[in-house]
């Protein structure tokens, strides 16, 4: 018996890296997938099908269940696309993972529109194309499911030379936040991803090539493997980060603060700030 038996699951840009492994563990646990991806380089130019292709063989050579899409999730065509190719395939679709993405990392003085506006279309603007039809899909079955999006640290926490990239990841985390009380009603989970790996995505920045066994895309799967699965219960609205191993909770949290009133100054806030703000030591995303 598989975690995912009867389920059918959909991954987007699953042609490799974390998608490739998300799709692989699913199968594995029993579900059919639904492998999408464009088939581009990392920067979002070009397209083709050997990619997904590849990985629906790979699964099909282990015994599951798969199919593959090209579209592209930065459409609202696109978006509906993707989902209507589970339908049509399996006859529905339990769960999504958002994980399509590009990157065009430039400090912000160099970021022309088209790289902010590329980088923002296929992760944010992806996230509500696919999102938005999965959602009503589930909402009109009336069965539940398990919507799973990829932020990123570089949008809770900042990376340099990144502005587009992490303003993308940033907005993922509020519109998780707020779809996932949306969905509370229909029992349709949303959580958020927060991975570390080295994949083509990530494998030429600084540091990442030391890193590439301890990091590898294979690590964080189980933590999707665990939020798409009845392992989490009836959690929802939740992050997870998981990379090289390590899985934990990300969340906002408030200081202590202060409270003046209407007497409150810009002075008062400067003779407070020790209540008003937390220390910058920060424990190690990596324990």
């Amino acid at each position: 018996m598989g975690l995912l038996d009867g389920k059918v699951a959909i991954v987007t840009g699953a042609g490799g890296g974390l998608g490739r492994e998300h799709s692989l563990l699913f199968a594995k646990e029993g579900a059919s997938v639904v492998v999408n991806d464009l088939g581009g380089d990392r920067a979002g130019g070009g397209k083709g099908s050997s990619m997904a292709d590849a990985v629906v063989e790979e699964i099909k050579a282990g015994g599951g269940e798969a199919r593959a899409s090209y579209d592209s999730v930065a459409t609202v065509e696109g978006g509906a696309a993707i989902i209507q190719t589970a339908v049509d395939a399996f006859g529905r679709a339990d769960i999504l993972v958002n994980n399509a993405g590009i990157l065009r990392d430039k400090t912000l003085g160099k970021t022309e529109e088209s790289d902010w506006d590329s980088v923002i279309a296929v992760h944010l603007k992806g996230t509500y194309c696919t999102s938005r039809p999965m959602f009503t899909h589930l909402k009109e079955r009336g069965e539940g499911g398990v919507i799973i999006n990829t932020s990123s640290t570089s949008g809770l926490l900042g990376n340099f030379g990144q502005c587009n990239y992490g303003a993308a990841k940033a907005g993922i985390a509020g519109f998780t936040r707020c779809l996932a009380l949306e969905g509370k009603k229909y029992n349709i989970r949303v959580w958020g991803l927060v991975p570390v790996a080295v994949t083509r995505m990530t494998e030429d920045l600084p540091g990442m090539e030391k890193m590439k066994d301890a990091m590898a895309p294979g690590l964080v799967s189980p933590a999707v493997l665990y939020m798409a699965s009845d392992l989490s219960g009836d959690k929802t609205g939740k992050f997870l980060f998981a990379g090289g191993g390590r899985v934990a909770e990300l969340k906002v949290v408030s200081s202590k603060g202060i409270k003046a009133g209407a007497d409150l100054t810009a002075e008062a806030i400067a003779a407070g700030e020790a209540d008003v703000f937390m220390p910058d030591e920060q424990i190690s995303l990596f324990g």
